[in-house]
């Protein structure tokens, strides 16, 4: 077993992974967290019946999770848990069935415990208390105390499940780093790292002679973001198709001489938000929505609305959005099979629908890359390549145009769930490896 005891996490919004010495302490090595793969969902399901351990109520991780989710399983699935930092439902406690609530902390505590045991397992040095942490540019946008607030929060989950010493790295900057490892000459990269979470940008001077420097301050020429990602597209993909089918932005009956009205839109958006889902099942919201039935000019939207809503189903639509956006990222179009509500309800998506839910989203992170390369001074002909990695940047009219703002750039595309946990891995070695 190697003597070295530290390791890099990259705690994704969608995917997560880690990162481990070499058995031959010549590099790092990503741990194989589930048969096969090398990145595991950031998904937590708490099952309503079972024995309670030390932890807490039984549980599943990743796509074991998803698959109890899925199955039919009784309990609460959580995904986005990321999301949660920087807010205040961090210290505050959740139902995850069976009478039992947990603190949303203690939640996300638990799935970094997950990740260290199966580096344990896995042949990392005990007692593995050094990491280096993945984060985002900004956590919260334009609110540098709910940013710093959200870093404080990550640090102190890691730190109660045996880190004693823990770094942070931007995303973007581990990404470069990556990239880094893999080129002959000196270059200015922008790296767009566009996952479930956020989209982030950095402006990086790399090359072969710079790799073993520790303090990489001077080469970072810029770092921007924004909060908006994968999660996001899902959402308003969500809203765009499926839930029109339910009844949003659909308007209630004539009265009068008045015109129809359109029927309230805040239990949609709680639909299409993964950890706000839940708040829709809660007995007095049901009872609320059930009430709303002469709200609705169509009373075809408001029973689909009752199904999903009573019979828990947010999740699974919120899933099946996702689904679809995958589906249309590379050109043409879907259709999703919703006959899990209604006996033969499908909705079709089409690339130009998708997109143009999107257009906003995707302006505003074109925008951000524009941004990161003028704080760093340089007019977007003195970038010499893209570098993309995260898992949304496989739609493609979002690389199609973020690549057309640079288009001197050599595009280069990195892997999209596994480049930031490799770069996490080397800067952990450069760090604690002494």
């Amino acid at each position: 077993m190697p003597a070295s005891s530290f390791c890099a996490i990259d705690f994704g919004t969608s995917n997560s992974a880690i990162a481990i010495p070499s058995a031959d302490g010549a590099g790092m090595r990503l741990v194989e967290l589930e048969p096969g793969y090398r990145t595991m969902p950031t998904a937590v399901f708490y099952f309503t019946e079972g024995q309670h351990d030390a932890d807490g109520p039984p549980r599943a991780f990743g796509r074991a999770a998803v698959a109890a989710y899925v199955e039919g399983s009784d309990g609460r699935l959580m995904r986005s848990m990321k999301s949660i930092l920087g807010s205040g439902l961090i210290e505050q406690t959740t139902d995850v069935g069976g009478g039992h609530g947990v603190k949303y902390f203690d939640i996300l505590a638990g799935y970094l415990k997950r990740l260290r045991n199966q580096a344990l397992a896995a042949g990392a040095g005990a007692p593995l208390d050094q990491l280096v942490l993945g984060r985002p540019v900004f956590f919260v946008d334009d609110e540098p105390a709910r940013d710093a607030e959200a870093q404080a929060s990550l640090k102190a989950a890691a730190q109660a499940v045996g880190f004693r010493q823990v770094e942070f790295q931007f995303e973007p900057i581990a990404a470069a780093f990556d990239y880094e490892s893999k080129i002959s000459e000196e270059r200015i990269v922008l790296v767009a790292d566009i996952g479930g979470g956020t989209s982030d940008f950095s402006v990086v001077r790399v090359g072969p002679q710079r790799m073993q420097r520790l303090d990489r301050r001077d080469d970072i020429l810029a770092n921007h973001g924004v909060h908006i990602a994968g999660t996001d597209f899902d959402r308003h993909i969500e809203l765009a198709s499926i839930l029109r089918e339910f009844g949003y932005r659909s308007l209630g009956p004539a009265r009068g001489d008045a015109p129809p009205r359109e029927v309230p839109s805040g239990v949609y958006f709680d639909l299409a938000t993964w950890h706000l889902i839940n708040t829709v099942y809660s007995p007095g919201r049901v009872a609320e929505l059930r009430s709303m039935k002469s709200f609705y000019g169509n009373p075809l939207h408001h029973q689909r609305l009752m199904t999903v809503v009573e019979d828990r189903l947010g999740h699974e639509l919120a899933g099946r959005a996702e689904d679809a956006k995958i589906a249309v990222s590379g050109g043409g179009d879907t259709e999703i099979d919703l006959s899990l509500v209604e006996n033969g309800l499908r909705v079709p998506l089409s690339e130009r629908v998708a997109v143009d839910s999107l257009q906003a989203d995707i302006s505003r992170i074109v925008q951000a890359g524009r941004e990161t390369v003028a704080q760093a001074g340089l007019r977007p002909d003195q970038i010499d390549a893209l570098y993309f990695t995260g898992g949304s940047t496989g739609l493609r009219l979002l690389a199609d145009r973020i690549a057309a703002e640079f288009p001197t750039a050599q595009a280069v595309r990195g892997d999209a769930f596994a480049s930031v946990a490799t770069g996490l891995g080397l800067h952990a070695a450069r760090l604690f490896a002494r």
